[in-house]
């Protein structure tokens, strides 16, 4: 069996439609989502190995990569789509809520990336991407704005220590709210995943902004 692909942040969206494009491909998929109905939502025809991990539990997120690769092996990709997605303003910040978005925005992907990334390292290949987003900072999604700066700067730390042993991270960036039917529709945007794990080494890409044109 060809190892898998994880989905971290799985539901209707992108990680369904990410799931899917995989899956086409023949890949083996697991999915992780915080609850069993963002799960039920993705209903792949093929089939799933599903878990349930709050991406800011880092032991429960741990687990259900190690169960993922007891099953698959060492994935051939790990897609990191968990965030949280919400309006605020400078005026509303409080520590609690920042400090919740940070832990799924972006520490969450930290703790993925070193759980699997080293495995990946060792065998010399491998994708490792995270949906960004906010390529403008903006005042009505502070939390947010902050979140996906920080996810592009991790991407690019990963790429330092992992990327010379073969190890492709890069990041999608949604530059708009995603819906079926329009130009952010969720089956456009996997395209990029698919493009940039299929990548020769040599054509890599770091960052991929979809800004709701064709892909």
């Amino acid at each position: 069996m060809m190892p898998g692909a994880v989905i971290i942040g799985a539901g209707p969206g992108i990680g369904r439609s990410v799931a899917r494009r995989f899956a086409r491909e023949g890949m083996p998929i697991a999915l992780v989502a915080r609850t069993r109905e963002s799960l039920e939502a993705v209903r792949l025809k093929e089939g799933a190995l599903t878990y349930t991990a709050d991406a800011a539990d880092e032991t429960a997120l741990r687990a259900a990569l190690d169960a993922a690769t007891a099953e698959l092996g060492t994935p051939d990709v790990v897609v990191y789509n968990a965030a949280i997605v919400r309006a605020d303003t400078v005026a509303e910040a409080t520590v609690r809520a920042h400090l919740d978005a940070w832990a799924v925005d972006v520490v969450g992907a930290l703790i993925a990336a070193a759980h699997v990334g080293p495995a990946m390292a060792r065998r010399g290949s491998g994708s490792f991407l995270v949906t960004g987003g906010m390529p403008t900072p903006k005042a009505g999604y502070v939390s947010l704005s902050l979140g996906k700066s920080g996810v592009r700067t991790l991407v690019e730390l990963l790429d330092q220590e992992y990327g010379p042993s073969g190890v492709h991270v890069a990041s999608v960036t949604v530059d708009g709210p995603v819906a079926p039917g329009t130009g952010f529709d969720p089956d456009d945007i996997a395209e990029h995943y698919w493009r940039l794990h299929t990548q020769p080494r040599g054509e890599w890409e770091r960052e991929v902004l979809h800004s709701g044109l064709s892909v």
